[in-house]
């Protein structure tokens, strides 16, 4: 057998898992890209071992190696989604993104609400004292 066929397969397959990786917003989708561009790989090891006619097989050996990180590298992965999903409510990668925290050196701690700087009795200090105090001025109209 040539050694073009499982070759262009291989890029096909790698081809499209990073398509996947890179246009899809779902995170298990993206996981799922990336299981595709392993097994591309996979599929390159063992057809160059065959082509190489390696005794010792090392193309299958490290195909096997390569099988495992990708078992274990999807548990952890669906593991942070799982979580992320629970405490965020979504999977999708851009709105987890814009609602990380900024880490702007320019911040001062000061300026926040609720900050030890702040005035405790403005009812906008902290979130919390904001929305009770939204919901005791609906109570009262």
């Amino acid at each position: 057998m040539h050694l073009a066929y499982p070759a262009v397969l291989a890029a096909l397959l790698f081809c499209t898992g990073l398509y996947g990786v890179l246009a899809r917003r779902n995170a298990i989708l993206v996981l799922m890209s990336v299981e595709l561009m392993l097994n591309a790989v996979n599929l390159n090891l063992v057809a160059f071992d065959v082509w190489l006619r390696d005794a010792l097989h090392s193309g299958q050996a490290l195909t096997l190696f390569t099988i495992a990180i990708a078992a274990a590298e999807i548990g952890i992965g669906l593991a942070i989604v799982l979580a992320v999903h629970r405490n965020r409510g979504t999977a999708d990668i851009d709105r987890l993104r814009d609602s990380a925290e900024p880490h702007d050196p320019d911040d001062d701690p000061g300026d926040a609400p609720g900050a030890p700087g702040a005035d405790p009795h403005d009812p906008s200090a902290t979130p919390a004292a904001a929305d009770v105090a939204d919901k005791k001025a609906e109570a009262t109209a």
